[in-house]
């Protein structure tokens, strides 16, 4: 389970805010790919969402992150989350950046400022890259 709440809607709105990281990323090039909502339902999969709910986190994702100017609100729970966790939505970061096979300069700046908020490592943050650059070869 990846959160440890066991209070359904606070589990609900902590995906929803990691799901509006997700499509920040995803829209932060301005090509919101097919491929790159299918890594975001695959990832709140992993979070443990049901099927069920993906539609209506993601339209509530979508909501929160059309109408906000920063990135904070979306981290601030990422960030207390344990080293594993923070590592599984870094992956998918970077599937996001990748899903297209190239970063440009918008989500690689992106990727820097994500390392600083959520407190990952420039190591860490380089390792996971290369990493899913290569799956994406």
């Amino acid at each position: 389970m990846f959160f440890q709440s066991s209070d359904k809607d606070h589990k609900k709105e902590d995906l929803v805010k990691v799901c509006a990281l997700l499509i920040h990323a995803a829209k932060i090039d301005q090509d919101y790919s097919l491929k790159e909502d299918e890594i975001i339902k695959q990832t709140l999969l992993k979070f443990d969402a049901k099927s069920d709910e993906l539609t209506e986190i993601i339209h509530q994702a979508k909501k929160i992150e059309e109408n906000s100017n920063q990135i904070l609100s979306f981290t601030k729970e990422v960030k207390n989350m344990p080293e594993l966790k923070k590592i599984k939505i870094i992956e998918a970061l970077w599937q996001i950046v990748y899903s297209n096979n190239q970063a440009d300069i918008y989500e690689t700046s992106l990727m820097r400022r994500l390392a600083g908020l959520l407190y990952v490592d420039s190591k860490t943050m380089g390792d996971i890259k290369e990493r899913v650059k290569k799956e994406f070869k």
